[in-house]
């Protein structure tokens, strides 16, 4: 397996992210690239709220933010452990086809840490719930999340 690295985000990181978001890859499934760099760019300063990037010789791969799952409501986690951790992520050009491995790599740190991760596809993103199958998150249970969306909620456990 390559070996990952991971950085914490910084505001000279903010337009690479945007353009991210605005590839139609990520758009899709992450809709309001505007809107959503204006919530990146909040949570940086959020206690609550970890950001990171996947790096593989020094190449931004993938953006990766993680928090406590009850830290904000979030109906698709209730029925999980308190000391759940949550996980959203996208992919950079250069990370497409690495995701579940930078994931897989992200995931055995943070589980060092806490005994259960949650990530939450949309049931029709088939490409990412493959690559959280491969960074070993399982499940299939669909659930509405805090927007009325549905959700299919994957964990990964220590």
């Amino acid at each position: 397996m390559p070996d990952y690295a991971f950085r914490p985000v910084t505001r000279d990181d903010l337009p690479m992210l945007a353009e991210w978001l605005r590839q139609p890859e990520v758009a899709a499934w992450w809709g309001g690239p505007d809107r959503q760099i204006s919530l990146v760019t909040e949570d940086l300063d959020s206690p609550a709220m970890e950001q990171v990037l996947a790096l593989r010789d020094g190449v931004p791969l993938g953006y990766a933010q993680y928090y406590p799952a009850h830290h904000w409501p979030a109906p698709q986690f209730a029925h999980l452990p308190a000391d759940t951790i949550a996980i959203d992520v996208f992919g950079g050009p250069q990370g497409w086809g690495h995701g579940g491995q930078w994931l897989r790599a992200l995931g055995d740190l943070l589980l060092l840490d806490t005994p259960i991760l949650a990530i939450d596809p949309d049931p029709e993103n088939t490409r990412a719930i493959r690559a959280y199958e491969k960074a070993g998150f399982t499940g299939d249970e669909i659930r509405t999340d805090s927007e009325g969306h549905p959700a299919r909620i994957m964990t990964r456990r220590r």
